[in-house]
């Protein structure tokens, strides 16, 4: 990147300005200190007219920020046609305020360093731009009650994540969310959660993670029972505008 800035002109300073970026984020891209949004990597190259040689890096970019087995997942996101997930631990990834995702890499043991936390955090708020995809995919998310009382981060991060989750109800048409009571004493749900997909070609698709290890299915007859048991799910769970009642209702008491 700082070569080809430097052949079309540019200091790093009216880059940053041309890019609407800090220079400091710039000099660190540059110094491979962090890793850049794929958006960023795009129009780097535009500005400085560098004949695919930086957008041909977005695949290597995406190598460093996903681990292995949700890589191709995270590919394939971008392009969804149908995206849905049952939560029982966290609020979705697509739906996290920069705040709760960092608290919830900060509480990951291991522990991550600062500037592993910075690039999950990262990767974690670039794939939300899938929402606001045109045309955009059909989002549907069955959240456990529980995970609407998780003070993660504390009372007010979780407060400000509810808000997020309102204004994200409100603001997409595509997106469902529902919430699961916990008085339910018993579900289509409790081997754990899931998160599924139908691609643009008609694929479907299910990411199941766990203490033991990630697992990416795409066997049909799996992910067909998998797409029939979210079914049942949503028709067990609140419905979405009794859910967003309870997430206010939550919300106010924080």
């Amino acid at each position: 990147m700082r070569i080809h800035r430097v052949r079309a002109g540019f200091t790093q300073k009216a880059a940053a300005e041309k890019l609407l970026i800090s220079e400091s984020l710039l000099g660190a891209v540059e110094r491979a200190e962090r890793i850049p949004s794929l958006d960023l990597l795009v129009a780097v190259e535009e500005l400085f007219k560098a004949d695919g040689a930086l957008k041909a890096c977005c695949d290597l970019v995406d190598e460093e920020k996903y681990s292995p087995r949700f890589l191709d997942w995270a590919k394939l996101e971008r392009t969804a046609r149908v995206i849905s997930a049952y939560e029982t631990m966290l609020m979705p990834g697509l739906l996290q305020t920069e705040a709760y995702a960092t608290a919830l890499h900060r509480a990951r043991v291991p522990a991550y360093s600062e500037a592993e936390i910075i690039q999950h955090v990262e990767a974690r708020l670039e794939r939300q731009a899938v929402l606001d995809r045109t045309p955009p995919p059909r989002v549907g998310f069955v959240i456990e009650e529980s995970v609407l009382d998780r003070t993660l981060g504390g009372p007010q991060v979780l407060k400000e994540q509810l808000r997020h989750l309102l204004d994200c109800i409100e603001r997409y048409n595509h997106l469902t969310v529902q919430v699961m009571p916990s008085a339910q004493h018993t579900h289509a749900g409790l081997n754990g959660p899931m998160q599924l997909m139908s691609t643009a070609e008609g694929r479907t698709l299910l990411f199941a993670e766990g203490q033991g290890g990630d697992r990416l299915i795409s066997k049909p007859e799996q992910v067909g029972d998998m797409f029939d048991l979210f079914g049942i799910l949503r028709a067990q769970a609140h419905n979405p505008w009794e859910s967003a009642e309870v997430i206010k209702k939550k919300m106010g008491q924080l």
